[in-house]
């Protein structure tokens, strides 16, 4: 008898859900939740029942914060659809645990060991303790960032559109610091995004800003309201994400600006140019055409959208600590030493390993998507790449094929976009849950490398 109680305990205990299971189901729901009330003839502006594909395809989209659309945002969506796309985009962005979390805070009920660390597993803290706290105050730094983005735009938009401005203000500001990429500029002129605004300075500054915001991560955050000025008393990993941040918008900012729009002048290249190295990372809104650069550029832009913003943050891709681990790594070997290092810190060698599992996941799934895309659609290779890697780094710039290519392709964007807002290692994580890792250490034989 004893036993067989035993048994039931043990049983029960497989069937409770890990961390990483509950994410990936929390981001499910979601957007299934999403994908009926877009079906619902109140979404679209005709008034008729969008089919779920296409529904299921912006919820994605939404909820993973990509930006990718099979249907101009202003103009196919109606204000009730427009709605639910802005809170599909709020509750990807900042995390479905995180919202989750909110609610039960405002409830007053007491928030249990297991939710407290799957909040830490979705906001990619360090340790439980605080998390609660930590939540709270992402929370409302997020809204007020919004709330000021808005503001800030809201003058433009209304000179521009009447009252209508200050929705259109909200929607942008809330898509650009999740990292969305969903406009309403479609009302000039389908799929535009913002190129009527790029000689506008408030609206280039504001909305880069929020990007920025939004991809150097919640912990950043709060580093920078705890120490303020005083970077050295930052986490490594605040250093290493402001530090690569800063890097990957001044470095391709400078290539932009010399090989990609000389023809503009000096003040609008500046904008440009900081604009389209500031959005692949992983915001999606564009200010130039990206059909008429070239494929240099593109590729540099590819480079961007997979390496994406920063943990814990509401941006997708592998994440600039991914590259800097690999760098540093890159670097250590060359100098023969044993250990990573990042100023001044060593770097455990789990890390790395996960880092490189990062890189080796995104860059097969990347071009792999892409080249099935090709091949079943006969589209050129680098357009679906780009599209394939603006699907996987959340990032929604495109060279307009989305709105082409058939069931299969878009299926697979839709599996490219889930595993880049999950993450790889959080959806192997909960497939591998349970599995008994602690297996016989296998006899040593040295293999040559490089």
């Amino acid at each position: 008898m004893n036993k067989l109680i035993h048994k039931d305990r043990g049983v029960h205990r497989k069937k409770k859900l890990t961390s990483f299971q509950i994410i990936i189901l929390g981001f499910s729901s979601v957007i299934l939740i999403g994908t009926v009330f877009l079906m619902l003839p109140a979404a679209s502006e005709e008034g008729v029942a969008t089919p779920f594909l296409e529904a299921l395809f912006t919820s994605t989209s939404a909820v993973c914060v990509t930006g990718l659309v099979i249907h101009d945002t202003a103009t196919y969506w109606s204000d009730f659809g427009q709605i639910i796309l802005m809170m599909l985009i709020q509750i990807g962005g900042m995390g479905v645990i995180t919202v989750a979390a909110l609610f039960s805070i405002l409830s007053g009920r007491k928030i249990s060991l297991m939710q407290r660390s799957t909040m830490q597993e979705a906001i990619a803290a360090p340790k439980v303790g605080g998390i609660v706290r930590l939540t709270g105050f992402i929370i409302r730094t997020a809204l007020c960032i919004e709330l000021l983005g808005a503001a800030l735009m809201a003058p433009v938009f209304i000179g521009d559109h009447g009252a209508r401005g200050i929705w259109m203000s909200l929607f942008h500001s809330v898509s650009a610091f999740c990292n969305a990429g969903f406009d309403l500029m479609g009302i000039r002129e389908q799929f535009s995004s913002l190129t009527d605004y790029a000689q506008e300075p408030v609206v280039n500054v504001v909305i880069m800003l929020l990007i920025v915001i939004g991809g150097i991560g919640f912990l950043t955050w709060d580093d920078i309201r705890m120490n303020r000025w005083r970077l050295h008393r930052y986490r490594m990993q605040s250093k290493v994400i402001l530090s690569m941040t800063a890097a990957l918008i001044l470095v391709p900012a400078l290539f932009f600006y010399f090989y990609e729009f000389s023809a503009w002048a000096p003040g609008e290249r500046i904008l440009v140019s900081l604009f389209q190295s500031v959005t692949p990372r992983t915001a999606g809104f564009n200010t130039v055409e990206l059909n008429g650069m070239s494929e240099a550029g593109l590729s540099v832009m590819i480079v961007l959208m997979l390496v994406g913003g920063s943990p814990g943050s509401t941006a997708g891709g592998m994440k600039t600590t991914t590259v800097a681990v690999l760098f540093a790594a890159a670097v250590s070997t060359f100098s023969r030493k044993e250990d990573t290092h990042l100023f001044g810190r060593r770097v455990d060698l789990g890390v790395v390993k996960n880092a490189a599992t990062i890189l080796l996941m995104y860059v097969t799934l990347f071009f792999a998507g892409g080249l099935v895309i090709s091949i079943t659609e006969g589209l050129p290779l680098m357009d679906c790449l780009f599209e394939a890697a603006s699907a996987i780094g959340t990032v929604g710039l495109s060279l307009g094929i989305t709105q082409e290519i058939g069931t299969l392709s878009r299926c697979i964007l839709i599996l490219l976009m889930f595993f880049g807002r999950v993450g790889g290692l959080t959806l192997v994580f909960a497939a591998v849950s349970g599995t008994n890792t602690n297996v016989v250490r296998m006899p040593r034989e040295k293999i040559t490398v490089g």
